[in-house]
C-alpha cells in the first residue's frame, strides 16, 4: 500500500485550507489586531490608581473591537462596553442588597442572560452574564474597585482597537463585490448553456449533475449577497471611499437581478429534471422530440443574454435572438397543445422562466446602456 499519496493529498488540502482563509484583507486584520493588543497593553500599564491593576482587560477590549470594516469595529466595541456595563450594573444591584452566594450568583446570571436577549446589544449579548459572573466572582470583597478596573481597561482597549482601524484603514471591498457579481452572472450563463447543450448533445443527463448545477447556484448567491453587503459596510466611516466612489445601489440592483435569474434557473433545471427522470407516476412529464431543439434555443438565448450583459457589447443584437428563440419556442408550445398536458408543460413551464429572465434583465441592462 502506497502511503505517500494519501499523506500528499492531505498536506495539499491543508495548504488550499491555509491559503483560502490567509486571504489579502485577512493579513491586514491579523496585523491590525496584533498592533491594537499590544497598543492596549502598553497603555494599560500607564492608568492610574485601581485601574492599573486590571491591564490584562484592555488588550481583550482591542481583540473585540477589531473587525474588517471601520463601521463594524465601532459598532462591535460599542455594543461590547454596553453589555459590558450592563452586566456590572445588575451585579453591582445585587452586591448592595446582598453578598455573593450560590443564590445571588445564580439569579444574577440568569436575569443577564435574559437581558442579552435584547437585539441592540448585538455583539456584546454574550458581556452581560459573563461581565455580572465575573464581577461577583472576582471582584469578590473588592467589587467597586474590581467594576472600575473591568470597565476602564475594556474601554481603553476597545479605543486603542478603534484608533488602530482608523489610521490603518479598512480596505475597500468593492473589487470583491465586483468580480463576485461578474462570476455570478458568468456562472447563470454557463448553466443555461449547459442546459442547453444538454437538450441536443446528451440527453437525458445525469439526475446528479442538474442537483449539483443547483447547489452551486445557491452557494455562489449566498457568496455574492455577503460579498456586496461587505462592500457596503467597508465605505460607511472609512475616508477611503471619499476617493473611491462608487454606486452600490447599483450593484445591489444587479445582485437583486441575479438572485432572481438564479431562482428561475433553478427553476428551469428541476423541470427539466423531472423529465429527465421521466417523472412519478401519475405526474410524470415528457419533453417530445421537436420541442428539444426550441427549448435548447430559448435557455442558449438567455444565457447569451448575460454574457452581453457581463461584457457590455452587442446587447441589442443578442437582446433580439433571445426574443427570437423565445417566441420561436412559445410557438413550438402552443402546435403541441393537443399533445396533452405531460408534454405541454415542461416546455411550457420552461418558455415562461425565460420570459421572466429576460423580463429582469431588461431594465438592468437599460439603465447601464443609458449610463454609458
Amino acid at each position: 500500500m502506497n502511503l505517500e499519496q494519501p499523506t500528499r493529498n492531505s498536506v495539499q488540502r491543508v495548504l488550499s485550507w491555509i491559503k483560502a482563509g490567509v486571504t489579502g484583507p485577512r493579513f491586514m486584520l491579523a496585523i491590525k489586531a496584533a498592533v491594537a493588543v499590544g497598543m492596549a497593553w502598553f497603555v494599560a500599564g500607564y492608568m492610574p490608581g485601581v485601574v492599573d491593576d486590571y491591564p490584562y482587560y484592555a488588550p481583550l477590549g482591542a481583540l473585540v473591537s477589531m473587525y474588517p470594516t471601520l463601521m463594524g469595529s465601532a459598532k462591535a466595541g460599542l455594543q461590547t462596553l454596553l453589555g459590558l456595563l450592563l452586566g456590572i450594573l445588575l451585579a453591582g444591584l445585587i452586591v448592595l442588597f446582598a453578598e455573593p452566594n450560590l443564590l445571588t450568583i445564580s439569579a444574577v446570571v440568569g436575569v443577564a442572560v435574559l437581558f442579552s436577549g435584547v437585539r441592540w446589544l448585538g455583539h456584546g449579548k454574550d458581556y452581560v452574564p459573563m461581565a455580572a459572573l465575573f464581577v461577583l466572582i472576582i471582584g469578590g470583597q473588592d467589587v467597586e474597585s474590581y467594576s472600575i478596573g473591568y470597565a476602564v481597561q475594556m474601554t481603553v482597549g476597545v479605543g486603542c482597537g478603534l484608533l488602530v482601524n482608523a489610521v490603518i484603514l479598512p480596505p475597500l471591498n468593492f473589487n470583491a463585490a465586483i468580480l463576485k457579481l461578474s462570476r455570478f452572472r458568468t456562472m447563470l450563463a454557463r448553466h443555461l448553456e449547459g442546459m442547453a447543450d444538454a437538450l441536443t448533445d446528451e440527453w437525458p443527463p445525469e439526475p446528479e449533475k442538474w442537483t449539483r448545477y443547483n447547489d452551486e447556484l445557491s452557494t455562489a448567491g449566498h457568496d455574492v449577497r455577503e460579498a456586496v453587503y461587505h462592500a457596503d459596510e467597508s465605505r460607511k466611516g472609512n475616508p477611503r471611499a471619499r476617493l473611491h466612489r462608487r454606486n452600490l445601489s447599483q450593484d445591489y440592483r444587479d445582485l437583486r437581478a441575479l438572485e432572481s435569474v438564479s431562482f428561475h434557473v433553478k427553476d428551469i433545471t428541476d423541470t427539466l429534471a423531472g423529465v429527465s427522470t421521466g417523472g412519478k407516476e401519475p405526474l410524470s412529464n415528457e419533453l417530445p422530440t421537436e420541442l428539444l431543439q426550441p427549448v435548447s434555443e430559448a435557455l442558449r438565448g438567455a444565457a447569451e443574454m448575460l454574457k452581453a450583459w457581463e461584457s457590455g457589447s452587442e446587447l441589442q443584437d443578442r437582446w433580439e435572438e433571445a426574443q427570437r428563440a423565445l417566441n420561436a419556442l412559445l410557438g413550438q408550445v402552443d402546435a403541441h397543445r393537443d399533445a396533452g398536458a405531460a408534454a405541454f408543460s415542461p416546455a411550457a413551464s420552461v418558455a415562461t422562466a425565460v420570459r421572466r429572465i429576460l423580463d429582469t434583465l431588461e431594465p438592468c441592462i437599460k439603465q447601464d446602456a443609458e449610463a454609458t
